[in-house]
């Protein structure tokens, strides 16, 4: 019989109740018993990303689970520790919150330069001329979904944004949230908002967004069902007049699939589309991947452009790195050494279809016109 988030919830709760008693022997019985129900709801899971996120939850259970094994302390320490948690609110979020500053600006970013104009717009100019946006009523930070199909480079994107208005880069994933210190899932949420708002300017990034903040059902799991207002919360809490000036960045190959709640006024206020490369943003990407590379003379760029159309840039990435195998893998049999033709590229392309199917790119042009 097939399991249930229901079932899931109720074993790990269990698991986490006996850890903090000290009671290790049942917790890791509870807690492998949940990271069971989680592989199998992955193994079930209709896409690769719900999959991979079945899949972190679950080893953080195994890993929690392994720990109870180590724990050959009494009641007394375990109580000591399970205080010392309840007075930091589920451990110190340093420990798991990744902060960087970017190099990458919008430079770096081949194309989308209407996107690039539609963020400065939005986002950047407020940050760059706060006088003038306090004189016009102009607020600064909020929310911004960036959405479109795998491989258009929507991280590097969020990367540049940071890069641009000089903030402090917050990269989280939703597996990160939902499952370190597992059972306190919004005690995370709060943790990473108060860490980002300590920052003069911050940028929080959570890739695969859908994962989440999905649509809420009936159904749900309890952690969904308290996770979701936790994050509306944090977003309509922001004090978009401070100094401390906050923006939420998104992203997510599937908006459809975002709660509904989160994509009103207040929250997700942007969205911006991130399509596959035209043709100047092909020619750039060339530019970029094979830049540092031994080309032959017989190489041109601009046939190459036509017949990538409809590639997105993590394909010519990879078409990049493939064609310049040939040669080294040649050399490294004992050949001599030569330079990336144009008959290896175009040999890899032949050979690798393009990621983006026309039919999706049908879907996110429905959602553009209707939000749905």
């Amino acid at each position: 019989m097939a399991v249930s988030f229901a079932t899931f919830e109720r074993l790990k709760s269990k698991g986490v109740a006996s850890y903090k008693d000290g009671d290790y022997r049942a917790a890791k019985a509870y807690l492998v018993d949940a990271a069971e129900c989680m592989i199998e709801l992955a193994e079930s899971a209709k896409s690769t990303d719900a999959q991979r996120q079945h899949e972190e939850i679950a080893a953080e259970l195994i890993s929690l689970a392994k720990e109870c094994d180590a724990r050959k302390d009494g009641p007394k320490a375990a109580r000591g520790r399970q205080r010392e948690r309840e007075d930091e609110g589920g451990g110190d979020a340093s420990d798991w919150i990744v902060k960087d500053k970017p190099t990458v600006g919008f430079d770096d970013i081949a194309g989308l330069e209407d996107v690039k104009e539609e963020i400065r717009l939005m986002m950047i100019y407020p940050f760059a001329h706060p006088e003038l946006a306090a004189k016009y009523g102009i607020s600064t930070g909020g929310g911004i979904l960036l959405y479109g199909p795998p491989g258009t480079g929507k991280t590097m994107l969020a990367k540049a944004i940071a890069h641009e208005i000089d903030a402090t880069f917050f990269v989280i994933s939703p597996a990160q949230l939902l499952s370190k210190w597992v059972g306190e899932a919004e005690q995370n949420v709060r943790k990473l908002f108060d860490a980002a708002k300590s920052e003069e300017r911050s940028v929080i990034f959570i890739d695969e967004v859908d994962a989440l903040v999905p649509r809420r059902k009936s159904d749900s799991s309890a952690v969904m069902q308290r996770v979701v207002p936790q994050i509306l919360q944090e977003l309509e809490g922001f004090d978009r007049k401070s100094d401390r000036a906050l923006l939420f960045v998104g992203a997510t190959n599937r908006p459809w699939l975002l709660d509904e709640a989160m994509l009103r006024p207040g929250r997700l206020d942007s969205k911006v589309y991130i399509g596959l490369p035209d043709p100047p943003a092909r020619y750039r990407l060339l530019e970029i991947h094979f830049g540092h590379r031994p080309l032959d003379n017989d190489v041109d760029f601009g046939e190459l452009c036509d017949r990538l159309e409809g590639y997105s840039g993590a394909d010519i990435r990879n078409v990049a790195e493939q064609a310049s195998q040939v040669p080294f893998l040649e050399a490294v049999a004992g050949k001599a050494d030569r330079s990336i033709t144009m008959k290896d590229i175009v040999t890899v392309i032949e050979a690798n279809r393009p990621s983006v199917h026309a039919s999706d790119l049908v879907r996110f042009e429905q959602f553009r016109q209707t939000g749905k």
